[in-house]
């Protein structure tokens, strides 16, 4: 069976699936994306991700291409279509397509709306969990607003591949001070010595990830002590443990981070505790 894509009003096949030479995202990275997580056919947390949506495209003044009740209806119809149970769905919107020019096109230009759905093998989310990633520390050289998730992700890309070339699953940027921000592609916790579980703050210099936010629910169920704060490369390091948080991975223990073991090596109990937790706490909405 082909995958399917919806793209603009119409489902059509991945292969043709395609946007104008001019829409405003391929020109100038001018749109907002979400990637949402589909367990055993619930789609988790579509609220929050679609509140995130809400916002980015606030934060840009591009317009909803649709309704909210509408959109929801087109992401389940493209999750049928390619018959997805476990797996994510990708969605993008762009300001549109217009005639190129830096500022904004002309009042009616209609958003770009592409959406697509794939499923994916839990058994190698598994295996990740069960052996851990590396991770490697990189300078941040993106824009200042990281808050909106922009489909601008070059300095992303150019770090994740900097990662691979050094046998490493995920690179971590750190800033000026030396204080940790976010992953490339995820939000970054540690448990220090005490069991007190600790990220850095969303208020500015990272993205408010969503499942970053559930994990948060998550952790006061499980009655673990949360702290939102910066902390430095060397806490990181010295860490009890240390994980990355993000939509299709939920919870990835970090075992190794610049050639350094964090503890022992091996993941460790409380990302197991949450990971564990983390379904009977998210919101899960049938296809």
């Amino acid at each position: 069976m082909p995958r399917i894509a919806y793209v603009n009003g119409r489902y059509v096949t991945h292969s043709s699936a395609m946007v104008h030479i001019e829409d405003r995202g391929y020109q100038f990275a001018d749109g907002v994306y979400e990637v949402c997580e589909i367990r055993h056919g619930y789609i988790v947390d579509l609220t929050r991700h679609l509140n995130r949506l809400d916002r980015s495209l606030g934060e840009l003044r591009i317009a909803w291409p649709m309704s909210r009740n509408a959109l929801t209806q087109v992401i389940r119809e493209t999750l049928r279509r390619n018959r997805v149970r476990n797996g994510l769905f990708y969605m993008q919107v762009t300001r549109g397509v217009a005639r190129r020019d830096h500022v904004f096109p002309a009042e009616g230009t209609l958003p770009s709306l592409v959406i697509t759905a794939k499923s994916t093998d839990p058994s190698i989310i598994a295996k990740k969990n069960a052996t851990g990633i590396k991770a490697i520390t990189v300078p941040d050289n993106r824009w200042d607003r990281v808050d909106i998730k922009s489909v601008g992700l070059l300095p992303n890309a150019m770090a994740r591949q900097q990662a691979k070339e050094a046998g490493a699953q995920e690179a971590i940027y750190v800033d000026a001070k030396g204080m940790v921000k976010e992953g490339a592609a995820t939000n970054v916790w540690m448990v220090d010595r005490g069991g007190t579980l600790i990220t850095r703050p969303a208020e500015h210099g990272i993205l408010r990830g969503i499942t970053r936010t559930t994990l948060i629910d998550v952790g006061a169920k499980l009655g673990l002590t949360i702290e939102e704060r910066e902390f430095s490369v060397a806490e990181m390091l010295a860490a009890r443990e240390v994980f990355i948080t993000a939509a299709t991975s939920i919870c990835f223990p970090v075992v190794a981070i610049d050639g350094q073991s964090i503890a022992n090596g091996h993941p460790g109990s409380i990302s197991q505790k949450i990971r564990e937790a983390f379904f009977d706490v998210a919101e899960k909405i049938a296809i």
